[in-house]
């Protein structure tokens, strides 16, 4: 029997004291999501004590969910800090995956964006607000974008009036109280707190003029200076499923302009997009996550510290994904493996807090789900994603250890962690090498095509020590073997005394995009022991960067500079 279906509360910006909470809901669920509702709002990092006051929770609650989301690995415990991790984005990729406009649509976006030269973006509604699902932007000084899941007020965007179009009396009802409440905006803070109040029927006459003209205008409404038009795109059945929106700001184009000059690709790309919705064939589900075994032995591992009914409640939104869009009690109880009481349970409290929807006996995830760390997270590069890791095999080993990409033809080092040693290696962020010479290097070029490598191979190369390989087939035919291997040690050939050894980093699609090393002087340890010690530390290391950046990487783009 499916639960009762309740009005989910209204989005961040209000909560209504009258939302009765379920008599069946999990209370650990609600509180584990509020903390983290309270990390995305506070960029993603708060202290302990600093979520004891924001969430009213007693201290042992907020030490005992942090330790599962610890344990979940979706954030991590720095000192008195808890930090939102890049794991937890697996949760709202279940959303998007199950939505597949992502997938389907961003390359049309991504090619708009490059013809127009200006930023491009996908949003959905998320009942009286929009949330952004993919981002497509220009390198300027002065950029325009927002993140990935971020909540804006439906009146004060371009995509709003399409979307309320669709809106029925109850939905405009809703608006107008959490208006009333809200009158600032405060509860949205991915915006700008309202300067001046704006009359209910400025966006009533704004809604009429979408649906007569298939477009909208956002002039200046977020923020001086912000101008976007948006078109919408519509599903097999005719449904708005999302909008596209070219974004802008008034030294590029005015109000006037801008649609005129944009209109027409937009229109041409929101044709094509169509047509891919329409004709995407059906892809088979993905393997779900099935956590309920291991959340049973973490139980068992830290006794009452973990919160088993949290960490069950989470995987339950992990059920979702690629070609399990919609999901009935039983196949979510199949999924995830939990008994099928506790799956009904927590979805009773994942529909209360308004991250889950139902549709007679089917269950789907709405937006919101992304507001469950995604936007700060959103924005994470490489660097920092391999941050906390590369610390942790510092303090095992007891030596630097660095991250790098390759930059032309040398190695930029992107994050570094360095030992306490009286005679260390002295490289900071930034530091540039010739790639040839170095372990970082190696590795990565070795990841190359032949025409890649060309230009590391075309001639006489500089001896830094003695030791340097610089006839070129002598680089060739050490990469080769670098290639076959895995890895490349470098003794000596950068500078004397220092040795390293280096393990290539793979983004979602297998290609190289960084490296990781650890470097030390040579009387630490023989070329032999850094294979036999260092080799395999190392290795579990670009492992878990790898792990982190496919999670973080799959709907979004993850700076690796």
């Amino acid at each position: 029997m499916p639960p009762t279906h309740l009005t989910p509360p209204e989005p961040d910006a209000v909560e209504p004291a009258e939302a009765v909470e379920p008599v069946e809901a999990v209370a650990p669920l609600m509180r584990g999501i509020t903390v983290l509702h309270r990390l995305t709002e506070a960029g993603g990092t708060q202290s302990l004590s600093g979520l004891e006051k924001t969430t009213g929770l007693a201290r042992s609650t907020v030490d005992r969910i942090a330790a599962t989301l610890a344990r979940m690995g979706y954030l991590r415990l720095d000192g008195r800090d808890a930090v939102l991790t890049p794991r937890l984005m697996e949760l709202g990729n279940a959303y998007l995956a199950a939505l597949q406009f992502p997938r389907l649509l961003d390359t049309r976006a991504d090619a708009l964006a490059d013809e127009l030269d200006e930023s491009v973006s996908l949003a959905v509604a998320d009942r009286d607000g929009i949330r952004f699902i993919h981002q497509a932007t220009r390198r300027r000084a002065m950029s325009l974008s927002f993140r990935i899941g971020d909540l804006l007020p439906t009146e004060r965007t371009a995509p709003g009036p399409l979307f309320a179009t669709e809106w029925t009396l109850e939905d405009w009802a809703r608006w107008r109280d959490r208006r009333a409440a809200d009158p600032q905006d405060l509860g949205f803070p991915a915006v700008p707190p309202r300067e001046r109040p704006a009359r209910d029927t400025e966006f009533e006459e704004r809604t009429r003029q979408a649906g007569t003209r298939g477009w909208a205008l956002d002039d200046q409404l977020i923020e001086p200076g912000l101008v976007a038009v948006s078109v919408p795109v519509r599903d097999r059945s005719g449904h708005l499923a999302c909008v596209v929106s070219v974004v802008s700001h008034t030294s590029r184009h005015g109000a006037e302009s801008l649609p005129k000059t944009m209109l027409p690709r937009l229109r041409a790309t929101v044709r094509a997009m169509e047509r891919d919705l329409r004709e995407a064939p059906a892809r088979p589900p993905t393997a779900p996550a099935g956590l309920a075994i291991w959340t049973g032995a973490s139980k068992q591992e830290l006794g009452r510290e973990f919160v088993e009914s949290l960490a069950r409640g989470l995987t339950v939104i992990t059920a979702f994904g690629e070609g399990r869009a919609e999901l009935t009690l039983t196949e979510v109880a199949q999924a995830t493996g939990l008994a099928r009481a506790t799956a009904r349970r927590a979805l009773i409290t994942l529909e209360h807090l308004g991250h889950v929807t139902a549709h007679g006996r089917h269950f789907t995830l709405t937006p919101r789900v992304l507001s469950i760390g995604f936007p700060p997270l959103s924005r994470t590069t490489l660097s920092q994603i391999a941050a906390p890791h590369l610390a942790d095999l510092a303090g095992r080993l007891h030596d630097s250890a660095s991250l790098a990409v390759l930059a032309g033809d040398e190695i930029q080092y992107t994050a570094r962690v360095a030992t306490s040693r009286i005679m260390s290696v002295n490289i900071t962020v930034g530091t540039r090498l010739p790639a040839y010479a170095t372990s970082l290097g190696r590795v990565m070029m070795a990841d190359l095509s032949p025409a890649g490598r060309g230009r590391f191979l075309t001639g006489p190369l500089d001896a830094l020590t003695p030791h340097t390989v610089t006839d070129p087939a002598a680089l060739a035919a050490t990469l080769d073997r670098v290639r076959e291997a895995g890895y490349a040690v470098v003794d000596g050939e950068l500078e004397e005394g220092l040795r390293s050894i280096a393990a290539p980093v793979r983004d979602r699609t297998g290609a190289v995009v960084a490296a990781v090393n650890v470097a030390m002087h040579s009387s630490r340890r023989t070329v032999e022991r850094c294979v036999a010690e260092v080799l395999p530390e190392l290795s579990a290391t670009a492992g878990l960067i790898e792990a982190d950046l496919r999670v973080a990487g799959r709907f979004n783009r993850v700076p690796v500079a």
